[in-house]
């Protein structure tokens, strides 16, 4: 049974049950009526006492049994059954005084009284919040002891000199020394005082109703003492009960100003010792010299008054070693503290600052106290923290404390500025500080970790660029300016790879820290510069569009150039993707539009710089589609060959076809071999379409030669194609299981691509020529190195660019057409020369008149399918056969 169980029961244990009530009433009343039908009064007492101090005996131990059951706190349980054993010894000793002799009744209630005061005197010092520790409990004797010898003193000799009984004079002095202890104890209660009154004021008056019964058992002549004494012993134990049940016995902590921690007892003492040199000095002029029991009850209060001056001393000491250990602690902990505490008054000038000054800031006391806090501050900062203290001093009395954090500058010892957090809160209401304390913190190391872990996130750690994260933050700063310009340009590397795989990393690491250095070098100072990937660079420039393209170029110009290591010399090509910042929703959307320039800059050729446009973004999803809808087409067997007839010019006789690829998605439609396979060399599988092509063409060609016919097959090969492993045993293959002679296939090489793979290229074209394989090449005229190319390759053919055929009507007078030389180098050369993309007549003438043998196109014949094909070799019937 607890408060902290029960929070309504404090308030209900102030309330007497009604059993108790009855009880007390009933002892009451009952004393005069018994008196009045002729009882003894003895037999009064022993009835009325004994009933009420029963139940209260019962109570009290119960009480003590259920806190013990309850809380197992020992003392508060013991406090409730010492209480309990007093209300006990109350009862047993009115119910025994009718079953003695008159003469031995004194005897027995001093007895009686003796025990009950020492239980009751127990039980209050045990109660929750009465006192704490022993010593104290020992103050709160020799206290009530030295009270009780000062009233003793002043009531003997103010009182006429006439003979008292012994027991009578020690039943008066025991009762003066309890009641007094119970007057300290209630008084100094630091905790439930209103238990500690009732319970003090119960014991109080059952020791009074003891001490009258001794008194009257004295004198002999009980006359109406015995009645008023049960009355008193009555109410006492139920006035007991009821402060036992409305103490808490939970503990609590002792607060710093309760009476338990104040060891000065002299105001409560003074009176009692006024109040006795009174009596003194009444006594003298009165009667004169005191008597011998007057003088030993004088000189009973010295010894009381010395024990309890020595137990105050020692709790003096006691209690200041513990505050002096716990100012050791506290200046310990403030002065090894990593803040610099200030005290600041109202005037803002600092009055006192912590140990660790000097530790931390190099500060000593004369640099500091008696200053303007301000001062200590950089001239910059002085008024925001002006500002600040202003602010907490004008602050409301009971306003919510929130300590504001003021940033500034603080000049430390050495003349040297430290970046520091300060926080100021307001103690002036606390009596022993009545100051502002200010919290100063060196932030600076902090700040510095802060700027590094910047570095960390937002750099790339190889290159000293910015990364990712730091580029779009730029580009989200720079968008938000109004009326913002720029332009984002991603750049990516190509080669790089390669030279990791043959190099290594060092050196690929070497290489773009070199690329790092030249985009600096070009790039403008107001321009970021980031590393994306692994290859892949952007820079932000403020400038438009157009400078923007310029600068594109110049970083083409500038990756591009030959990067000399030791021992090596490396080459890398360039792609750069430009795009607005003012296009797109979001950071992400520039990027990717950048990003979709520079991929189609790589699939023109690279080295080159590619704005993005509308288009671009549909060329991708177009391009996207193909990718994804191109796996797997040859085994779904959706691609198809077309054929295109090529002719002899003298006498229009066909003397070959070209094998035409075509794709028919039932998604996308149409595909012409350029989309096809741009996107199969970024899937790999330009060698399984080329493939395919070879078989399906070598077997039409086999299908048209049964009749006799002589007809030429010409293939298209990409460069990836012929140099892979195995590729000239491939056709050996095809033909062998076609039954084809060698010389009846031609195998058409693009001629801009073939500076990819030079050296590979002439090895295979040996090696298929070698076979009996004739070669052409095509679109002769559209590279840069068309001439080098007739004079390396071992070709069969040149097939001349449309380019190079133009309408008659374009040429006139003695500038002889860029044909005629092409056509008499390569007969030169001992080549055959084909005239592709005759789209009209006088292309045809022009082709004609300038040598060529073979002519290919519109104007002669369109791409067929083979059944078409077929029917148009049938006009012909004795064309290459």
């Amino acid at each position: 049974m607890s408060g902290a169980q029960h929070p309504e029961a404090p308030a209900r244990w102030f309330l007497p049950r009604p059993l108790d009530v009855v009880t007390v009433v009933v002892a009451a009343v009952g004393v005069p009526v018994a008196a009045l039908v002729g009882l003894s009064a003895y037999r009064v007492v022993a009835g009325t006492v004994g009933v009420a101090a029963g139940i209260a005996t019962v109570r009290l131990v119960r009480l003590a049994l259920a806190i013990h059951a309850d809380q197992r706190s020992f003392g508060p349980c013991r406090g409730a059954g010492y209480l309990g054993m007093g209300a006990l010894a109350t009862a047993l000793t009115a119910g025994a005084l009718p079953l003695v002799a008159p003469g031995g009744r004194a005897s027995l209630a001093f007895v009686g009284l003796s025990a009950a005061v020492a239980m009751y005197l127990l039980g209050m010092l045990l109660l929750p919040g009465a006192a704490r520790t022993v010593a104290t409990r020992l103050r709160r004797g020799f206290d009530g002891l030295s009270l009780a010898a000062s009233l003793a003193f002043a009531g003997w000799v103010v009182l006429p000199p006439v003979a008292r009984p012994p027991l009578v004079l020690a039943a008066a002095l025991i009762a003066a020394g309890a009641l007094s202890i119970f007057t300290v104890t209630a008084l100094r209660a630091f905790a439930h005082r209103p238990a500690a009154w009732l319970c003090g004021s119960g014991a109080g008056v059952a020791v009074l109703g003891l001490t009258g019964l001794v008194t009257a058992s004295a004198l002999g002549r009980p006359g109406w003492l015995p009645p008023v004494a049960a009355v008193a012993m009555c109410l006492g134990p139920a006035l007991t009960v009821v402060g036992a049940r409305a103490a808490e016995p939970v503990g609590r902590p002792v607060p710093p100003d309760a009476p338990e921690v104040q060891l000065a007892a002299y105001p409560l003492l003074t009176g009692p010792a006024v109040v006795a040199t009174l009596a003194a000095v009444y006594h003298l002029t009165r009667y004169g010299g005191f008597d011998r029991t007057a003088s030993l009850i004088g000189l009973a209060a010295i010894p009381a008054l010395v024990v309890r001056e020595i137990l105050a001393v020692l709790d003096v000491r006691r209690y200041a070693r513990r505050l002096a250990a716990q100012e050791a602690h506290f200046r310990s902990l403030v002065s090894g503290a990593n803040d610099l505490i200030l005290m600041v008054g109202d005037d803002l000038l600092v009055r006192w600052q912590s140990p660790a000054a000097a530790r931390l800031f190099g500060l000593s006391d004369a640099e500091v106290v008696g200053r303007p806090f301000a001062d200590l501050m950089h001239p910059d900062d002085a008024g925001d923290v002006t500002a600040a203290f202003t602010r907490v001093l004008a602050r409301r009395p009971g306003a919510a404390p929130t300590p504001p954090l003021v940033t500034a500058r603080l000049r430390d010892g050495h003349g040297d500025l430290r970046q520091t957090e300060s926080t100021i809160s307001d103690q002036r209401q606390v009596p022993e500080v009545a100051a502002l304390v200010v919290h100063v913190r060196d932030v600076g190391e902090r700040h510095r970790l802060a700027h590094t872990l910047h570095q960390l996130s937002f750099t790339d750690q190889l290159t000293g660029l910015a990364n990712r994260r730091e580029l779009m933050r730029a580009i989200v700063t720079q968008r938000a300016v109004a009326g913002h310009t720029g332009a984002v340009l991603v750049i990516e590397l190509h080669g790089l790879a390669g030279i990791n795989d043959v190099r290594g990393r060092t050196v690929g690491d070497t290489v773009l820290v070199e690329a790092g250095r030249r985009l600096r070098a070009v790039a403008g100072r107001d321009d970021v510069l980031a590393r994306l990937t692994g290859d892949e660079f952007a820079v932000l420039t403020v400038d438009g569009p157009m400078p923007a393209y310029a600068l594109g170029t110049r970083l083409v110009g500038a990756l591009t150039e030959p990067y000399r290591l030791p021992g090596a010399t490396v080459h890398l090509q360039a792609s750069i993707g430009l795009a607005e910042l003012s296009g797109g929703d979001d950071v992400e959307n520039v990027l990717r539009r950048a990003g979709l320039a520079r991929r189609r800059a790589g699939q023109l050729g690279r080295n080159r710089v590619e704005w993005y446009d509308a288009y671009l973004e549909q060329e991708l999803v177009r391009r996207l589609d193909v990718e994804r809808e191109l796996p797997g087409a040859v085994a779904r067997g959706e691609f198809d060959l077309a054929y295109q007839p090529i002719v002899e010019l003298r006498d229009g006789q066909p003397a070959g076809v070209e094998a035409l690829l075509r794709w028919r998605s039932p998604v996308l439609g149409t595909v012409l071999p350029a989309e096809i396979f741009s996107s199969a060399r970024d899937l790999g599988i330009t060698e399984e379409i080329g493939q395919w092509v070879l078989h399906t063409a070598c077997r039409q060609l086999a299908r048209w030669s049964a009749g006799g016919r002589t007809l030429w097959m010409s293939v298209n090969v990409l460069p990836e194609e012929l140099v892979a492993p195995g590729f000239v045993s491939r056709v050996t293959e095809t033909l062998a299981a076609h039954r084809l002679a060698p010389e009846r296939l031609v195998v058409e090489l693009a001629e801009p691509r073939l500076t990819d793979h030079p050296q590979s290229v002439v090895s295979q074209l040996a090696g298929l020529r070698a076979l009996g394989v004739r070669t052409a090449l095509d679109d002769f005229g559209s590279g840069q190195a068309s001439l080098v190319h007739l004079r390396r390759l071992p070709a069969d053919f040149v097939k001349i660019d449309r380019r190079l055929v133009t309408d008659h009507t374009s040429w006139q007078g003695s500038d002889r057409p860029l044909i005629d030389v092409v056509v008499s180098l390569g007969r030169r050369l001992g080549l055959e020369i084909v005239a592709e993309g005759l789209e009209s007549t006088a292309q045809v003438d022009q082709a004609r008149a300038a040598g060529c043998r073979y002519g290919q196109g519109f104007a002669l014949s369109h791409p067929a399918p083979p059944e078409r094909v077929e029917a148009y070799l049938e006009e012909f019937p004795t064309a290459s056969r």
